[in-house]
């Protein structure tokens, strides 16, 4: 069984008196352990998918199983007992709270779960983000890679199974972002499945597989290889056409 099931996922936002659909019927299956980046431009439908995925919201329709588990209809509290176990989140922003100490930004998690052994857990993330060193220090102390470090920290210290990112190395220069992903590569080494939401091509070819978007649909899902990195890299890969409605038949004798 795949580790995240969709089956005719749909959300749609009523918008001016209209209604967007930002999903319209997605089916996507990833397995665990895989590495997949999901891109397309803005109003694709990715950031949609990704706070689906991530349980974050719930779809309009359509069924979203979680490791075994239908989880499209879960009530709020079900919902963050999922996040919280088996999901963890890596954002732009950092999202790390400014009047505490990076150990205590790790932590966080765990006191939501009511774990023990906080501190030894939170020193044990940061140190595996190569950041043990700095575990006292606040945010406004660290540079911008060092926060996003803090926060992959605070993603994994609860071993989740699944790690979503979302635009992780959109703020950092290319040496930290290098330094970032360097990261996901070895957690996803590490049997962790990560899914990294992304508008950047050179970002989303470093992960195995490349889901494209574009008006709430998949339009490309491909496996990669170093012939297809350097085709999606190069822009130079076929886009498919927007289908165009069937004809509607005449009766016959007309």
């Amino acid at each position: 069984m795949p580790l995240i099931q969709l089956d005719k996922l749909m959300k749609h936002y009523p918008m001016g008196g209209t209604m967007v659909r930002a999903l319209d019927g997605v089916d996507l299956s990833i397995n665990g352990g895989e590495f997949v980046s999901i891109t397309g431009h803005s109003g694709s439908g990715k950031s949609t998918l990704m706070h689906l995925l991530g349980c974050l919201d719930r779809p309009t329709s359509g069924r979203y199983m979680l490791d075994g588990l239908t989880v499209s209809n879960l009530s709020d509290r079900a919902l963050a007992q999922v996040r919280n176990s088996k999901i963890g989140f890596v954002f732009q922003t950092f999202n790390l709270i400014q009047r505490t100490s990076a150990i205590d930004n790790v932590a966080v998690p765990l006191f939501y779960g009511r774990q023990s052994n906080v501190r030894e857990k939170s020193i044990k993330a940061l140190e595996r983000v190569g950041l043990g060193p700095r575990s006292t220090h606040k945010p406004s102390e660290l540079s911008g890679g060092e926060r996003q470090r803090v926060a992959i920290a605070r993603a994994i210290v609860n071993e989740p199974k699944i790690i979503l990112a979302d635009e992780p190395t959109g703020n950092l220069d290319t040496k930290t972002s290098e330094q970032i992903m360097g990261i996901f590569h070895e957690l996803h080494q590490a049997g962790v499945t990560i899914i990294l939401v992304t508008h950047e091509m050179e970002v989303a070819v470093q992960a195995e597989r490349v889901i494209r978007m574009r008006d709430g649909k998949i339009i490309d899902d491909r496996n990669l290889d170093e012939s297809s990195r350097n085709d999606l890299v190069s822009g130079n890969y076929a886009i498919p056409p927007k289908k165009s409605p069937p004809p509607i038949a005449k009766p016959v004798g007309s």
